[in-house]
C-alpha cells in the first residue's frame, strides 16, 4: 500500500468516525451538550470545538492558506450540535479532497504552518499523521464523555461489506472501492 493511499484511507476514516460520534451527540439536548464533564476540556462542546479548530488550522496549512493563529480567535465557534456537525463535515471533506488530489511526492512536500510569530515547516506526511493522531486523541475523550451512548469507532478497516457500514458510506457518498483503489 502506498503512503498516499494510506493517507486517503485515514482521511476517510477520520470523517467516518467524526460523523458517527456527532450522530451520537445529536441526541443530546443543549444542556447535556454543554454540561461539565471529566476530560481535558470541560464539556463535549469544548472538546468537539477544539477538534474543529485544530482541523481548520492544519487543513488550511495543507491547502496553502494563511489562517494561522486566527484559527484560535474563537475557542468555541459552534454553540450547538447542528452547526458543529456542518462545520466538522465541511473541514473533513476539505481534508479528503486534499488527500485525494495528492501524489506520493506530495507527502514529502514541506508545509508551512504559522505559529504565532514563527513559521513551523513540516513534511506533509508528518503533519497528516499528527492531525489524525490529534483527532483520535480528542475523539477518545469525547467518546468517554458520552459513556454508554458512545458509538463504535474502531472498526473502520475491519468492517468491510457490513450492511450498516455500507449505508454509512453511502450517506457520505463513498463506496468500499473509494478506500482502496490506488490512483495512477
Amino acid at each position: 500500500m502506498s503512503g498516499a493511499l494510506l493517507m486517503r484511507a485515514q482521511a476517510r476514516n477520520n470523517a467516518w468516525a467524526n460523523q458517527r460520534l456527532l450522530n451520537a451527540v445529536q441526541v443530546l439536548d443543549a444542556e447535556e451538550f454543554d454540561a461539565p464533564r471529566q476530560g481535558f476540556f470541560p464539556s463535549l462542546r469544548a472538546t468537539l470545538n477544539h477538534i474543529l479548530i485544530v482541523d481548520r488550522f492544519y487543513v488550511d496549512a495543507l491547502e496553502g492558506g494563511t489562517l494561522g493563529p486566527a484559527a484560535w480567535a474563537n475557542a468555541e465557534p459552534c454553540q450547538d450540535v447542528p452547526s458543529l456537525y456542518a462545520a466538522q463535515s465541511a473541514v473533513d471533506f476539505r481534508l479528503i479532497a486534499w488527500c485525494e488530489a495528492m501524489t506520493e511526492a506530495d507527502l514529502s512536500r514541506i508545509i508551512e504552518v504559522q505559529r504565532g510569530h514563527r513559521v513551523q515547516r513540516e513534511r506533509a506526511d508528518r503533519l497528516l499523521l499528527h492531525l489524525f493522531q490529534h483527532q483520535i486523541h480528542h475523539r477518545g475523550q469525547a467518546h468517554t464523555m458520552l459513556g454508554r451512548a458512545a458509538p463504535q469507532l474502531d472498526e473502520f478497516y475491519c468492517w468491510a461489506e457490513q450492511p450498516k457500514r455500507v449505508s454509512e458510506f453511502a450517506r457520505l457518498g463513498w463506496s468500499e472501492d473509494d478506500l482502496w483503489q490506488e490512483r495512477r
